[in-house]
């Protein structure tokens, strides 16, 4: 009996990842997501031959293409302690933001902002060097 020759997506050499992964699912948004991990290369064969999606695999490469971290390393600050997105005020009056969000939002010393109150929410402006917002 003689082998069947394999769909082309299913004889890929490695699945597609960053750019390249977004830019094939651009061109096969029509497909199911079982689909779109196959032709993506984001399968295995089993006894069967028949070519297995590898979902969980799949949905990590695309969250990563689109720079999106599932290891929580992103929010750490130098000491391994993660960005908790909360702030209180301190005894003094003062609140402080720390340096996780600073490094994320890429600012340098001296950066200024402008503050604007709303009710029960304060919004930060960033002013660019010229005295524009941004």
């Amino acid at each position: 009996m003689a082998r069947k020759s394999k769909p082309e997506a299913e004889t890929q050499a490695s699945p597609l990842t960053g750019k390249t992964l977004l830019q094939k699912l651009k061109d096969i948004p029509h497909l199911s997501r079982t689909e779109k991990a196959r032709e993506c290369g984001y399968f295995s064969v089993g006894k069967s031959e028949k070519p297995r999606a590898s979902i969980g695999a799949f949905m990590s490469a695309v969250l990563a293409a689109k720079g999106v971290s599932l290891d929580g390393e992103d929010g750490k600050d130098g000491r391994g302690r993660e960005a908790s997105y909360r702030a209180s005020v301190h005894k003094n009056g003062q609140m402080v933001i720390g340096a996780a969000y600073t490094e994320k939002m890429g600012l340098q010393v001296g950066d200024e902002f402008e503050i604007k109150l709303g009710y029960k929410h304060i919004h930060l402006k960033q002013i660019e060097e010229d005295g524009a917002e941004e």
